[in-house]
């Protein structure tokens, strides 16, 4: 299992509706409306790292309001 967070803006005045459309999306165990640089963010998970890259990519991105991601694979050292 690949976990990652995904650093997400959004349009001014989206963050709210972009994290609630992104919680229903299979994959996400959790998005949150946060201050900062980035507007949302989001932990996900999938089998591999492809298909985290698919989620991102593919589901994630693809939402409206949003303008950039960044995505961090979480690493257990």
């Amino acid at each position: 299992m690949v976990q990652a967070y995904i650093l997400i803006q959004t349009e001014v005045g989206k963050s709210s509706s972009v994290a609630e459309v992104i919680s229903r999306i299979t994959g996400v165990v959790q998005a949150e409306d946060v201050t900062g640089p980035y507007d949302v963010i989001v932990r996900a998970e999938a089998e591999t790292v492809d298909d985290l890259g698919k989620l991102v990519v593919a589901q994630i991105q693809q939402v409206e309001g949003i303008t950039r991601t960044l995505t961090c694979p979480v690493v257990h050292l």
